[in-house]
């Protein structure tokens, strides 16, 4: 596997510090929480129960793909889950989902501390902070399937999206109607605690300091509370912040 680019800055390979590792293992995150959500009808298809024994990869160009597994013995790096694919058909689909998210979360760690194996043990347990911060593929999934049932729910019932709230760099929060927005400027933000696609009909909040977006539930703001920060800090930079 040669260099590449985690979309949030250049990596090395094989990444060496505990930074350069969680950026790895955040580009994959970011791959397989798209095939699972924002991809799903495409992953859906490509696992064929018909063809043989197909694993989910994600890449740290935050690509992915549904492929066999690799063929030499010892692997480069560990697999993930042989065999995703002949489940597909005989169980819920949400329930089947569910089982590839745990599966990935399950691979994305032993790719992780496959790579932290020369690290000394701050720098895993610190490693292990950086990951235990963001949400599991697991539960990201779980959470877009709750959030989509809320809002075909709404629908049926003749109700409208919520417009949804953004706090600008001047701190002021601006309001914009879901259906009258265009997503295009968007559409690869990423919540900087779950990693949840950007969605025109949620609340986010942007930080000041570190300059990435969340999910106003995630770091729990809400569109009033918004209303009266000047100046966001988001916990990661407060943290930080209160350590120097």
């Amino acid at each position: 596997m040669g260099d590449a680019a985690s979309g949030r800055g250049h990596v090395v390979y094989p990444p060496r510090s505990a930074e350069d590792i969680f950026k790895d293992y955040r580009a994959r995150r970011s791959a397989i929480l798209r095939a699972l959500t924002h991809d799903v009808e495409e992953f859906y298809a490509q696992c064929d129960p018909e063809k043989e024994n197909l694993c989910l990869y994600g890449y740290a160009n935050e690509a992915w793909e549904v492929a066999l597994p690799a063929e030499e013995v010892p692997t480069e790096l560990p697999e993930p889950a042989l065999g995703i694919n002949f489940a597909r058909d005989g169980m819920n689909r949400r329930d089947w989902l569910a089982l590839v998210a745990v599966h990935s979360d399950s691979w994305l760690l032993s790719v992780a501390f496959y790579y932290a194996a020369r690290l000394n043990r701050n720098d895993r347990k610190r490693l292990f902070g950086m990951i235990n911060d963001l949400q599991t593929v697991f539960e990201v999934v779980s959470g877009a399937r709750q959030q989509q049932s809320k809002e075909r729910s709404s629908m049926d019932n003749g109700g409208r999206a919520k417009p949804s709230v953004k706090i600008e760099n001047n701190g002021k929060a601006t309001t914009e109607e879901a259906y009258g927005e265009d997503d295009s400027d968007h559409g690869e933000t990423l919540c900087g605690t779950c990693g949840g696609i950007y969605s025109a009909d949620e609340f986010w909040i942007g930080c000041d300091i570190c300059e990435r977006w969340y999910h106003g539930k995630c770091v729990k703001i809400t569109p009033a509370k918004a209303e009266s920060i000047k100046h966001y800090k988001c916990p990661s930079c407060s943290s930080k912040r209160a350590r120097q």
